[in-house]
């Protein structure tokens, strides 16, 4: 039996309205300084509650629904340097400071994989027509993009939409600090070859077979998957800015002579790679153990081999790292560096 739509999940929609809407009678005016925290709290529980607001979901299932805490999700929402705090002063966007954001961007993706997994592939999600969307993913993701847009989200360069189809301006005003990457990068998305890979290739790999109804989560739950690994991939921007500021004379003879091959070695170094696909596995065998107080449970053999039952298959984030994430990160360092002299 299905009941009508669950109340407090209107909570943030309604409450955005009234801060654009009424700002006099907002907390918004009391505490102005406080204004842009408070609408990306509301940005940050908007796709789980907003999701569950669209659609009507089973009386059992309402507190089976995983809804990560409100606290976590700002932490996810703030947890890589932005562009705009780097910006106030070029000295600061420095190679270890870049690098450091790509690892904490990896704990935030083994998780939200972690979370995905928790619900089965719920095919229905992808082809259930709902209003004039062709599927409840579709309507999932596009209403949670429109309502992130207007809270500013897309204003930060790496935070790219998957359906830039007109999505309502940001009611934001624009960031103030000069920006730190060469123009070139608003036109490099890689959206749509990111959103083809997680739904034919990767999802299959990690989403057990089943259904369980529970498609509005799912999908929202995908859009987390999805804006991760996204923005991990777009923030070669500055990866590629950074080290084209160390040394451009070794990137400008390829960037003139338009060499794509001579600038994806240059930007090529296995050893790395290596060591990102190893610690990305060590991170899902830690974060995804089964917990038991049997401390034989998940144990780990001494050549490194993963022996124990994990919410994800670690090997599986490595393969994730080294077919898709890398590579599609340095084809995005290769585009902007094309255009970085423009």
């Amino acid at each position: 039996m299905r009941c009508q739509y669950w109340a407090p999940s209107y909570l943030p929609l309604t409450l955005l309205l009234v801060t654009i809407s009424a700002p006099h009678c907002c907390p918004l005016q009391t505490y102005k300084g406080h204004n842009l925290l408070f609408l990306f709290y509301l940005l940050s529980i908007g796709n789980k509650l907003t999701a569950l607001s669209l659609l009507p979901v089973s009386r059992s299932t309402i507190s089976d629904t995983p809804i990560p805490s409100c606290s976590r999700r700002i932490l996810n929402m703030a947890e890589a340097p932005k562009p705009n705090s780097a910006s106030k002063n070029d000295q600061s966007l420095t190679l270890e400071k870049v690098r450091q954001a790509l690892i904490s961007q990896e704990d935030t993706i083994v998780f939200r994989l972690i979370e995905r997994a928790a619900f089965p592939l719920n095919s229905p999600t992808y082809h259930h027509k709902i209003s004039s969307s062709p599927s409840v993913f579709n309507f999932i993701v596009k209403s949670t993009e429109a309502l992130q847009s207007q809270a500013g989200r897309y204003e930060i360069p790496e935070e790219l939409p998957f359906f830039p189809e007109n999505l309502p301006p940001s009611l934001l005003p624009p960031p103030a600090d000069p920006p730190v990457l060469h123009p070139a990068a608003a036109s490099i998305n890689l959206n749509k070859k990111i959103l083809d890979i997680y739904l034919k290739q990767l999802l299959p790999l990690f989403a057990v077979p089943g259904d369980d109804g529970n498609y509005a989560a799912t999908a929202s739950s995908d859009l987390d998957c999805l804006q991760a690994i996204s923005r991990r991939i777009h923030y070669g921007y500055y990866v590629a800015e950074v080290k084209f500021r160390d040394a451009p004379q070794d990137y400008e003879p390829a960037i003139r002579a338009q060499d794509r091959e001579g600038l994806m070695k240059l930007l090529t170094f296995t050893n790395v790679e290596e060591q990102v696909k190893k610690r990305v596995e060590k991170k899902a065998v830690i974060f995804g153990q089964e917990v038991s107080l049997d401390n034989n449970t998940n144990s780990v053999k001494q050549n490194g081999t993963v022996n124990g039952k994990y919410k994800v298959d670690p090997s599986l984030v490595s393969r994730l790292y080294g077919e898709w994430v890398m590579p599609l990160t340095k084809d995005v360092q290769v585009e902007y560096l094309l255009r970085r002299l423009d």
